[in-house]
């Protein structure tokens, strides 16, 4: 009874516009901080950091200049976004991650490799997005090994879906890049099905739906394992047409 009467409330409330947006861009495992990441976070959060709370975001003000910004939703622990923005100094990069503990190693390797060009959310995707970066501003989204929701029952909750890559369309500039990787042929087939169908979108694959790994994306360790066990990955970009 209690669980009923539980999502009734939830449902009332829904209907009544308390609940703006009930998607989620993740699942929260939030796990355990070592003192190291505990630390990075607190000497380098008042740098690096962007607090969902303070709202819409001005690129000059948070980077000091009016480089081209990428933004990432979901970067793990840190390490390829780091690399990449370590490797193009004239462009700027914001990491957007809801797991704390991978947040504070991505700070800790920042600032070891001493990169100025990184700004990063500790916040679910989808509310950063709608309250914080600008429309018509992204040269890039990068989403790369999402949750791949491999059961049939919930490809639902596959972050990718019809909604979610509009909202990246209002935020990449005209031209703008959504740059899509997995190592899941479902999803990456998931994925085609959805970025398809959308309005405003072009695939800027030359030979089928699927393009080379850039040489900006950095091979990760498990990808580099992955090759050569045999499985694929799968590189998938969208250029916004309007």
């Amino acid at each position: 009874m209690t669980e009923q009467r539980n999502n009734d409330n939830l449902e009332q409330k829904i209907k009544e516009g308390v609940y703006i947006r009930t998607i989620r861009s993740f699942v929260k495992r939030e796990g355990r901080l070592t003192k190291g990441q505990q630390n990075a976070l607190d000497q380098h959060w008042d740098l690096m950091g962007l607090d969902h709370e303070n709202g819409l975001i001005d690129f000059n003000q948070i980077f000091g200049n009016d480089n081209p910004v990428i933004a990432e939703i979901g970067f793990g622990m840190g390490k390829s976004l780091v690399e990449m923005a370590k490797a193009a100094p004239e462009t700027n990069f914001i990491g957007i991650e809801v797991h704390t503990p991978g947040v504070g190693a991505c700070l800790a390797y920042a600032a070891e490799l001493e990169v100025t060009n990184l700004r990063v959310y500790c916040h679910d995707a989808i509310a950063v997005l709608a309250d914080c970066i600008p429309k018509d501003s992204l040269s890039c989204m990068q989403l790369f090994f999402p949750d791949p929701w491999h059961k049939a029952r919930h490809h639902k909750r596959r972050i990718v879906q019809s909604e979610f890559s509009q909202n990246i369309r209002s935020s990449l500039k005209l031209e703008g890049i959504f740059h899509m990787a997995t190592d899941w042929e479902n999803y990456a087939e998931h994925m085609v099905e959805v970025m398809n169908a959308q309005e405003g979108y072009q695939n800027i694959a030359t030979k089928g739906d699927y393009i080379e790994r850039p040489e900006h994306r950095p091979l990760t360790k498990f990808e580099a394992r992955g090759h050569r066990l045999g499985h694929g990955v799968w590189d998938m970009m969208y250029q916004r047409t309007k």
